[in-house]
């Protein structure tokens, strides 16, 4: 008898134990984010740089109407429950809207009802755009151990649909936050429209495609403007860095900072993409010109579809000579 009531008080405090756990466990939301257990709150200043330069890119680089330029900056801190977008799978309308036209609405709504419906969300954080492809925007962000993720995209412009970002950044590392984290970016297609140029005209890609990074060799097509076939990699197009503040710190947040590149700082760090001379195909050959019962010569012709840069494959030559017989002689 003794034997059965050490069994049943030992089986009892077990399922206790288990109890605690689970019902522990069921409160943390699923996920990398789930195990974070940092203090209760840290801040970061967020500094994007954007690394867009004709050096770098030098195929087809937009100088006017628009000239390269980065849209303003959205992002929000966010529990693994939820996503602002992700690569291989469909762009969320907001997304969508974000990535073709810089509209940030039907994005931002999408964020707030996240956070209503299932708390995903800690905030929402913004900064403001750059006017040329070289430069720096900032503003500050804060995380809770509860949602210790960051998630932001800049909308590339002009462009179709393209976009860099981050998704799902986590910013704990078990029971501390990381002092400072930098992050190279390259660009991505929202896969909702079907351009291939910085400036090709509004074309929806129907039925609508997943979020696919842009490469040196895809979309493997010529007419792409990111199309480097003899690179291994893109370089950067941009750069993001977040830094903890310090307690000290808070409260005394700096302005939005919207600086120009410093050559020594963004512009030296990239390497010279070459980018050679592109032709079009020969033209038909002329007339055959000279005088009868002699050799004459007839000449075809092509023209340059795009110019050398950063000490690319020169031009070749652009006409062609040929002996023929003249035609029409009596």
């Amino acid at each position: 008898m003794e034997n059965l009531m050490l069994v049943y008080w030992s089986c009892k405090v077990i399922w206790i134990v288990l109890v605690t756990i689970l019902g522990y466990g069921s409160s943390l939301p699923v996920g990398q984010d789930a195990l974070c257990t940092a203090e209760e709150l840290a801040k970061y200043r967020i500094i994007f740089t954007g690394k867009w330069s004709q050096t770098a890119f030098p195929k087809q680089y937009p100088l006017y109407r628009p000239p390269a330029q980065w849209s303003s900056l959205l992002g929000v801190t966010h529990s693994s429950d939820y996503s602002m977008w992700k690569k291989n799978e469909y762009a969320s309308n907001g997304v969508r809207d974000f990535a073709e036209k810089g509209e940030a609405w039907a994005l931002m709504k999408e964020i707030e009802e996240a956070g209503e419906k299932i708390q995903s969300v800690h905030g929402i954080f913004s900064a403001p755009a750059i006017s040329s492809g070289t430069g720096q925007t900032s503003t500050e962000l804060e995380v809770h151990p509860r949602h210790p993720l960051v998630s932001f995209v800049v909308r590339i412009v002009p462009s179709p649909d393209w976009f860099v970002g981050i998704d799902s950044l986590n910013l704990c590392e078990g029971d501390h936050w990381m002092d400072e984290v930098s992050v190279d970016l390259f660009p991505y297609d929202a896969g909702t429209d079907s351009g291939f140029t910085f400036s090709s005209p509004n074309f929806a890609t129907i039925p609508q495609d997943t979020v696919t990074e842009i490469t040196c060799s895809s979309p493997s097509h010529p007419a792409n403007s990111f199309y480097y076939p003899k690179l291994k990699i893109l370089p950067p197009i941009a750069q993001v860095t977040m830094m903890k503040l310090k307690k000290s710190q808070l409260g005394l947040s700096a302005p939005f900072i919207n600086l120009p590149a410093k050559s020594n700082e963004i512009i030296d760090t990239v390497s010279e993409t070459p980018l050679d001379c592109e032709v079009s195909q020969w033209s038909s050959w002329g007339l055959c010109r000279g005088v009868c019962r002699e050799t004459g010569t007839k000449i075809r012709t092509r023209f340059v579809l795009l110019q050398p840069a950063n000490n690319g494959m020169p031009c070749p030559n652009l006409d062609e000579e040929t002996g023929c017989e003249p035609e029409n002689c009596i």
